[in-house]
């Protein structure tokens, strides 16, 4: 009972809310969207790197007509598909991205006007 009276109070909080596809032209900032890679690296020794992305919301409006954050969705599986179409990450079988060299990915993500940043974190 108490979780179809939260879900009726969830779809009243839905039904209220503005569509987010008219906020963007109001939203100012920036995104980041990343991710800290923890293992160890080609030398033996621990190693933590934290790998990044941000996008202006306003400049994504201006460019493309999206907010940032669909940019930042939509964009890596095009790439990944313009990598697969050229041949440049094959294989054989049911491979994720994880599987190929990411410096091409990196280079095209640059390519497209949107590049990458790198921290190396200390892995004590």
């Amino acid at each position: 009972m108490q979780a179809l009276e939260k879900r009726r109070g969830d779809d009243d909080v839905a039904a209220r809310a503005q569509d987010p596809a008219t906020l963007g032209e109001r939203m100012t900032g920036k995104t980041c969207a990343g991710t800290l890679v923890t293992g160890t690296g080609a030398d033996g020794e621990p190693r933590r790197t934290y790998l990044y992305h941000v996008a202006d919301n306003e400049r994504c409006m201006r460019e493309y007509g999206h907010q940032a954050v669909v940019l930042q969705t939509a964009l890596n599986p095009v790439v990944a598909l313009e990598l697969l179409a050229e041949g440049v990450w094959s294989g054989a079988g049911v491979l994720g991205p994880e599987a190929f060299d990411a410096a091409p990915f990196l280079d095209l993500l640059a390519d497209y006007g949107e590049p990458h940043a790198v921290e190396e974190r200390d892995a004590a």
